[in-house]
C-alpha cells in the first residue's frame, strides 16, 4: 500500500494506527550484508518502486537483493542488465514464481508477485527510431510499474515528419497525461512534439548517434535548448527517471481529481 491507502485504511479502521506508523517508517532499511542497505519503504513514501541498477553487480549480488526485496515488496524494476546476465536472472524469477515483464531490445525487466493493477492514468510513449525503443521500453515497465497504462508509438521521427500528426491525434483522443518523448542524433522530435500538444512532455535523450555529436550529447543539448515550452529533460539513456518522472506526473493528477471528486 502507498501512504494515501494506508490513511485511508486506517480511516475506515482496516489497520491500527500501531500498523500504520510502522508501514510509514521512514527508516525501515533492509541490509544484505556488506553489498547493499535497501529502502523498502520508498514505494510507500514515494509511490516509486525500488530499482535495481544491474550493469555493475555482479550475478549473485542481483539473486540476493532480488530475494530480500521480493520478500517484502509486490514488485520490482532491474534495469541496465549486462547481456550475460539477462536471461539467467530471467531463469531465477520463473524458479522463484516471481512474474516477469520485459521490453522489447531493453535490457530492463519488472518483476512483479501479483498483477499489477492500472489505476493511475495514461502516458504516451514515442520514439523518433527504431535504434530508441530500448530505452523507450525501459520507460515503459517503469511507468507501468506504477500503475500507468501506457500508449506508445514507435519510429515516427522528423526524417518523416508525417508520420507524428496521426500519433499525437491518437494521444489526444486517448487522453494522455503525459508523453516521453524519446530520441537520438539531433533529438528534433521533442520540439515538435512539445510544440502541437497542451500536454507535459518529457525527453529522453539517448546515446543514438554519431560524429560531432556523438553518445547522445547532440540530443541532450538540442532537448535543453528547446525553444518550445512545457518540456522537460532526463539525463541520456535515462528511461527510468522518465518512466519515473511521467508516471509520477500522471499519478499525482488522478489523485488530486479524485480527492476533488469525493469533496464534491
Amino acid at each position: 500500500m502507498d501512504i494515501l491507502e494506508i490513511l485511508e485504511s486506517v480511516e475506515q479502521g482496516k489497520i491500527t494506527s500501531k500498523t500504520a506508523k510502522k508501514m510509514l517508517s521512514l527508516y525501515s532499511i533492509e541490509k544484505i550484508g556488506t553489498i547493499a542497505k535497501i529502502d523498502i519503504n520508498r514505494r510507500k513514501r514515494r509511490g516509486i518502486p525500488e530499482v535495481i541498477f544491474a550493469e555493475n553487480k555482479e550475478i549473485e549480488d542481483i539473486k540476493k537483493i532480488i530475494k530480500t526485496i521480493m520478500k517484502k515488496e509486490d514488485l520490482l524494476v532491474i534495469s541496465r542488465i549486462k547481456k550475460k546476465d539477462y536471461q539467467k536472472i530471467l531463469s531465477f524469477a520463473k524458479i522463484a514464481k516471481i512474474g516477469i515483464k520485459t521490453g522489447e531490445k531493453s535490457s530492463t525487466v519488472l518483476l512483479f508477485k501479483k498483477p499489477i493493477k492500472v489505476h493511475g492514468g495514461k502516458v504516451g510513449i514515442v520514439t523518433a527510431g527504431t535504434s530508441d525503443i530500448g530505452i523507450a521500453e525501459e520507460a515503459r515497465l517503469m511507468c507501468e510499474a506504477m500503475n500507468c497504462k501506457c500508449i506508445i508509438s514507435y519510429d515516427v521521427g522528423v526524417a518523416g515528419m508525417q508520420r507524428i500528426f496521426p500519433v499525437i491525434k491518437e494521444m489526444i483522443e486517448q487522453e494522455v497525461d503525459c508523453i516521453i518523448v524519446v530520441a537520438g542524433m539531433e533529438a528534433a522530435l521533442a520540439t515538435l512534439v512539445a510544440s502541437l500538444v497542451d500536454i507535459p512532455i518529457i525527453g529522453l535523450p539517448t546515446s543514438v548517434g554519431y560524429g560531432y555529436g556523438e553518445k547522445g550529447i547532440g540530443a541532450l543539448a538540442s532537448m535543453l535548448q528547446s525553444c518550445a515550452l512545457g518540456l522537460s529533460v532526463v539525463n541520456i539513456d535515462n528511461g527510468i527517471g522518465a518512466g519515473a518522472m511521467a508516471a509520477n506526473i500522471v499519478n499525482r493528477s488522478i489523485q488530486k481529481s479524485r480527492t476533488h471528486s469525493k469533496k464534491r
